[in-house]
């Protein structure tokens, strides 16, 4: 399960994707996102489908690894579709005891899947594409207005960024642990679901002095290198708009204008 988490991992390869400025990504994930809620028709679907199965084949990422990272949230779509299912009021298509399935029920899970499964999708394709350091200069670039209403735009795209770089880092010393905890006789398979969360508590303080352990080590690191914020620091390579990031917009305006049309007329 922990090898199967690909959220925060950056996939190195040459495409359309990887090459553009992490500004067109940042807002076009954010875009994608809010459009997955705009409508609730199949035609809606539809769209939503064709725009990022080609955002998949345009990145060069394996589809295999790209579907990996749902394993994870396996658990979540389950429940979110039960409770979809057994709780929507409608028309009833199996009745027993106090339980009924009704028609609008199975719509409203399926439909819900699917936009979690989107939702999750779209926004591992932004990470995947993107190294944690274009995702800091993006986020402090295109967030950087916000410094007039004293925000301090540096210090949370540091944050986002140092949160996703060690997120792969804290997966492999979780899966090392387990590893160790194995070899001493763990068993972190068998039993129901909640013996086996049991037996994930061993695994629990040890993974959080090594966290707290690395957050010191980068304390001092950033002391040590007289770290003071972004008042004044420059960039060793400025982000510059580039014919396809201007291309890339007019895909995202139009994709948007689909799915409002798609909206208003279904």
């Amino acid at each position: 399960m922990i090898r199967d988490i690909t959220l925060g991992q950056y996939y190195p390869t040459e495409s359309v994707l990887h090459r553009l400025d992490p500004r067109v990504k940042l807002w076009g994930t954010l875009l994608y996102v809010m459009s997955l809620f705009l409508f609730q028709s199949f035609a809606g679907y539809i769209v939503a489908s064709v725009f990022l199965v080609s955002l998949i084949i345009m990145s060069h990422v394996p589809v295999k690894f790209m579907l990996r990272g749902l394993k994870a949230v396996f658990v979540i779509l389950a429940v979110t579709a039960v409770l979809n299912v057994f709780m929507t009021p409608g028309r009833v298509l199996v009745s027993f005891w106090k339980i009924k399935i009704t028609i609008e029920g199975l719509r409203t899970a399926a439909f819900m899947v699917i936009r979690l499964v989107f939702l999750i999708t779209g926004s591992s394709i932004m990470t995947l594409t993107t190294t944690p350091s274009d995702l800091t200069d993006g986020l402090e670039k295109g967030l950087g207005w916000l410094k007039i209403f004293r925000v301090p735009v540096h210090e949370i795209a540091m944050m986002m960024s140092i949160a996703l770089t060690f997120i792969p880092v804290l997966l492999e010393e979780t899966d090392r642990i387990m590893k160790a905890q194995q070899a001493r006789g763990a068993d972190f398979e068998s039993g129901n679901i909640i013996r086996r969360a049991k037996a994930l508590v061993p695994i629990l303080v040890p993974l959080f002095v090594s966290a707290f352990r690395r957050a010191n080590d980068l304390a001092i690191a950033m002391e040590s290198r007289c770290y003071r914020g972004g008042e004044g620091r420059t960039k060793l390579n400025p982000l510059k708009y580039a014919m396809r990031d201007y291309a890339a917009h007019g895909v995202l305006l139009a994709y948007l204008a689909a799915i409002i049309a798609v909206a208003v007329i279904f």
